[in-house]
C-alpha cells in the first residue's frame, strides 16, 4: 500500500516525519481522552458538595463511563479490522466531543450520568484504535519509545489539563473544563483529517471473515487470554485509588484546592521528564525489567501514600511524584508487551477487547471503591488504607500474569526471526 507506512519501513534509528507526526497525534488523543476522565478526580470534591451525592455516587459516575466504553470496545472488536483505521477513529472521535460537550452543559447529576455513558461509549474504543496504529506502523523493538511518548500525554494533564480544569472549575463552575476539553478536540480533529494517511493494510486479511466470528474466534484464543487477564489485573489499581484522590489530599493530608493545581503540576513536570526515558529504556533493557521494578516502586509507594495524615505540601509533592513514577513505567512497559501479542489480522479486534476488559475491571474496581471508602460529615475520607491494600495485592498477581504474556511474546518474536 503505497499510502501506508508499514512496520518494516520504519528506521531502527529513529522515526520519519510522518512516524513523528502519528506518535504526536497519537499524545494528543490520549491527552484529550486521559484528561476527560481524569478530570473528574480532582473535580471530586467539588462535584459531590455542589451536586449533593455521595462517595458511592460519586463513584458511580467514574464507573459507568468505564462500564460504557467496555460493552462499545466489546460492540465494536469484531468490525475494528474491517475500515480503515482513520475513518473509524474519526467517527468515535467525533462520538467523543459530542458526549464531553454534553457534560459541559448538564444541568444535574442524572444529566452528566447520561453525559458520561455518551462519551464512555465512544471514548473507551479510541484508545484501542491508537494501539492498533502502534502496532501497524512500528515494530515491538521501537513500541517502548512510542508508548513512553504517547504516555506524556498522561504527564501533560497533569501539568496543562488538571491544572487550568481547576482553575476554570473554581472561577467559573465545574462545567468549564469540559467545555476546555472539546476546544481541544477540535483541534486534534482537524489534524486527523488533514495530515493523517488511510491505513487498510489490514483489512485484505479479513476479507470473508464474520464479524461476529471475528469477536468469538479473538475472545476464545487462548494466546491472547494471558494479555486479557493481565490487563484486568493492571486495571484494579488505578481506577481504585484515583478518583478519591483529591478528596483524601484535602480532607486527610490537610491541602487545600488552590493547593492541588500546585500538587498536579509538579507531579505532571516530573512525569513528562519521565516518559520518553523509561520509553527507551524499556527498549534497552527490556520491556518486563522495567515493568518488574516500576511495580515494586508501585507497591512501596502505594502502602505509604495511603497511610499518610496531615502532610505538609513538599512532602506531599515528593511522595506523588515516586508514586506516578512507577505507575508511569507499568504503564508504558505493559502496552509495550501486551501490543505484542495480537497477530497482525487481529490487532484492531484485540486491542478494542483489551480496551473493553480493561474498562471492565475499572467499572468494577471504581464501583467497589465507592462502597469500601467512607466519608464522614466533615469530609474525612476512612479506608484509603483499605484500598491500598487490595490495590497492591492485585499489584503482586500483576507482576506474575505479565512474566508469563512477556515470556509468550518473546517466543513469538523469536520464533517470527528464524527462516
Amino acid at each position: 500500500m503505497k499510502n501506508q507506512t508499514s512496520a518494516a519501513s520504519v528506521p531502527s534509528s529513529g522515526f520519519t516525519g510522518y512516524q513523528k507526526f502519528i506518535v504526536a497525534m497519537i499524545a494528543f488523543l490520549q491527552f484529550t481522552v486521559i484528561l476527560d476522565f481524569m478530570v473528574l478526580s480532582p473535580l471530586g470534591a467539588q462535584l459531590m458538595l455542589e451536586l449533593h451525592i455521595t462517595p458511592a455516587q460519586f463513584g458511580i459516575v467514574l464507573s459507568v463511563y468505564a462500564l460504557s466504553a467496555a460493552i462499545s470496545g466489546l460492540a465494536a472488536a469484531g468490525f475494528a479490522d474491517k475500515f480503515d483505521r482513520k475513518h473509524l477513529l474519526l467517527v468515535f472521535y467525533a462520538g467523543f466531543f459530542l458526549g464531553t460537550l454534553f457534560c459541559g452543559i448538564a444541568p444535574n447529576y442524572h444529566y452528566l450520568l447520561a453525559a458520561r455513558i455518551i462519551t464512555g461509549i465512544f471514548g473507551g474504543v479510541i484508545s484501542s484504535i491508537g494501539m492498533a496504529i502502534v502496532t501497524d506502523l512500528f515494530p515491538l523493538e521501537m513500541r517502548g519509545r512510542v508508548m513512553g511518548i504517547a504516555q506524556m500525554a498522561f504527564a501533560a494533564s497533569q501539568v496543562l489539563g488538571l491544572p487550568i480544569g481547576l482553575v476554570l472549575a473554581t472561577r467559573f463552575g465545574w462545567h468549564a473544563p469540559f467545555l476546555m476539553i472539546t476546544v481541544v478536540c477540535a483541534l486534534v480533529g482537524l489534524a486527523i483529517v488533514f495530515g493523517m494517511k488511510p491505513i487498510r493494510e489490514h483489512i485484505h486479511l479479513n476479507l470473508g471473515r464474520h464479524p461476529f466470528r471475528h469477536l468469538y474466534e479473538t475472545v476464545l484464543h487462548k494466546p491472547y487470554l494471558r494479555g486479557f487477564a493481565a490487563t484486568t489485573l493492571l486495571s484494579t489499581g488505578g481506577f481504585m485509588l484515583m478518583p478519591f484522590g483529591s478528596a483524601f489530599a484535602i480532607h486527610n493530608m490537610g491541602l487545600t484546592l488552590n493547593d492541588l493545581p500546585v500538587l498536579y503540576t509538579a507531579t505532571g513536570i516530573c512525569s513528562i521528564a519521565f516518559g520518553p526515558l523509561i520509553g527507551r529504556l524499556s527498549d534497552r533493557i527490556g520491556r518486563y525489567a522495567v515493568f518488574f521494578w516500576g511495580s515494586i516502586i508501585t507497591l512501596l509507594m502505594v502502602l505509604i501514600y495511603t497511610h499518610q495524615g496531615i502532610t505538609p505540601l513538599w512532602l506531599v509533592i515528593i511522595l506523588n511524584v515516586l508514586l506516578f513514577a512507577g505507575i508511569l513505567s507499568r504503564m508504558i512497559s505493559s502496552q509495550a508487551i501486551i501490543s505484542g501479542v495480537p497477530e497482525p489480522r487481529d490487532r484492531g479486534a484485540f486491542m478494542s477487547i483489551n480496551s473493553s476488559v480493561q474498562y471492565g475491571a475499572g467499572s468494577i474496581s471504581a464501583a467497589v471503591a465507592g462502597l469500601i471508602v467512607v466519608q464522614t460529615p466533615d469530609g474525612f475520607i476512612q479506608h484509603y488504607d483499605t484500598l491500598g491494600y487490595v490495590v497492591n495485592v492485585a499489584t503482586i498477581f500483576t507482576i506474575v500474569a505479565m512474566f508469563y504474556v512477556n515470556q509468550q511474546v518473546m517466543a513469538k518474536q523469536a520464533s517470527a526471526a528464524q527462516p
